[in-house]
């Protein structure tokens, strides 16, 4: 089931959060969150849910074996066989086939293994519940003696399928007591709201228009940057619109979620586009991979190794192909750079210059991430950085913009903090001692209208994916 669907809207979200908030008993709120989840992840594949249940209960043993031994080394011993049977099930239907075709390959083997069907949401849930097992380890998470309310830490639908990855320690105190007010379904509505037509109404028509254009190896220049820029606008708004409705729905039944996106558009380096893009992603990858290689207080030589193996990580997360460790690498090498060579270069350099370069290296990073062989990547590349090369421009490319502006227009204003905008402004107004009467009616009516046109949208559009389900 996913968020944009009319099932999920018109049924199971009224009806989950119709009985959550009447029911005021905390363990049968839970029992209610539970059911949902696991039906809300069961209703296109239940057989995963079997994987899920294998992760969760091995977790819980190995955390309870951490809590009650005093002894460094069955501790120690229970995370490691924690984290590796979760990971196990994460490397094989997501790497296997590919580790085992390329090895195949590399030794001149015919053979090849098939790829297995890999379980939606799989790569979220495994950080989750790793979090969750190394927390307790460190003494930064208490522990859940209720496995029923451990797997509900882990199902959690809000964030299941495609995040935000929410630490247990965030969320532990929710788990056992939460309010649920007017007030915080109200604000959860109208993040769901905002959600909801990102992906609707941004996504999904970004998406159609890029799939309007040539194939990579007949892009013109100007369909070429084209295309780059309207997949990154579509994976943006795809996945900060469910990180959105995620966070709005976790506070209709009283959790708070942390933030996954900070208009990352406005960024004026590579480093700060990964503070605001992706956040619970980089994150994990800072608190569970980087901290513990040693961070940045190694040597020069070490640190690069550590950015690698950080930032390859990260793109291979993604998927299995070659084209996200590249794209992954990619971004790291641009990281390296720009706290080395060009530290002090970018220190003089204007802002509007700065904002520039890094979205135009972003547009090119997002040609990796799409394109998952090395030839359209070649030739996408080829397109926009060697015109000459190729056609200044091609008749779908200006269709796609005629056909468009208006879309392109929106893109572009709501890829900037609208929301932390409005709010910075009704926060002067209310320090110069304005009333903002209109505020609560006119988030409502903004609700409102979001969710008509998404409706209406989703009641004519066959076009409704979810970028983020197959990572």
């Amino acid at each position: 089931m996913v968020f944009s669907s009319l099932t999920f809207l018109c049924l199971f979200l009224p009806i989950v959060v119709g009985l959550h908030t009447f029911i005021k008993n905390g363990p049968v709120r839970n029992a209610i969150l539970l059911v949902a989840s696991l039906l809300f992840y069961a209703w296109g594949e239940p057989v995963w849910i079997v994987a899920m249940l294998f992760a969760t209960a091995v977790n819980y043993v190995c955390a309870r074996i951490i809590d009650q031994t005093k002894s460094p080394g069955r501790r120690k011993l229970a995370l490691v066989v924690g984290v590796i049977i979760s990971l196990s099930a994460l490397l094989y239907f997501k790497y296997a086939a590919f580790l085992v075709n390329n090895l195949s390959a590399l030794f001149g083997s015919t053979f090849r293994m098939a790829q297995p069907k890999l379980p939606i949401g799989i790569s979220f849930y495994t950080f989750q519940i790793i979090t969750y097992t190394v927390d307790v380890y460190r003494g930064d998470a208490p522990l859940q003696k209720n496995p029923l309310w451990l797997l509900l830490y882990v199902s959690l639908f809000p964030q299941l399928i495609a995040g935000p990855i929410v630490r247990y320690s965030d969320v532990a105190d929710s788990m056992e007591e939460r309010k649920v007010t007017p007030t915080a379904i109200g604000e959860g509505f109208f993040r769901f709201s905002l959600g909801l037509g990102k992906k609707v109404l941004l996504a999904n028509i970004c998406g159609e228009v890029l799939e309007s254009l040539p194939a990579a190896a007949d892009l013109s220049f100007f369909s070429g940057w084209l295309a780059a820029i309207l997949f990154q606008l579509q994976l943006y708004f795809d996945f900060s619109g469910y990180s959105e409705m995620a966070i709005g729905l976790g506070r209709m039944v009283g959790f708070k979620f942390p933030e996954n996106f900070d208009a990352p558009f406005i960024s004026q380096s590579i480093s700060e586009f990964w503070q605001r893009w992706h956040i619970s992603l980089g994150t994990f990858f800072r608190e569970y991979v980087y901290i513990p290689l040693g961070g940045n207080r190694v040597s020069r030589g070490r640190w690069v190794l550590n950015m690698a193996v950080v930032w390859g990580l990260t793109g291979i997360w993604h998927g299995a192909n070659w084209n996200y460790l590249l794209w992954g690498l990619y971004f790291g090498f641009l990281i390296v750079l720009e706290r080395t060579l060009l530290k002090d270069i970018l220190k003089r350099t204007p802002s509007f210059l700065k904002h520039l370069g890094t979205v135009l290296l972003t547009v090119v990073g997002m040609v990796i991430f799409r394109n998952e062989s090395f030839a359209d990547i070649g030739c996408q590349l080829r397109s926009m950085l060697a015109p000459w090369r190729v056609a200044l421009s091609d008749p779908y490319a200006v269709y796609a913009v005629k056909s468009n502006p208006l879309l392109l227009l929106a893109c572009v204003i709501c890829s900037f903090p609208l929301r932390k905008m409005a709010a910075a402004w009704f926060a002067r107004r209310k320090a110069e001692g304005k009333r903002n009467a209109f505020r609560p009616y006119g988030r409502a009516l903004l609700s409102a209208v979001i969710l008509g046109l998404s409706l209406l949208f989703l009641v004519g559009q066959s076009f409704n994916p979810f970028l983020y389900f197959r990572f």
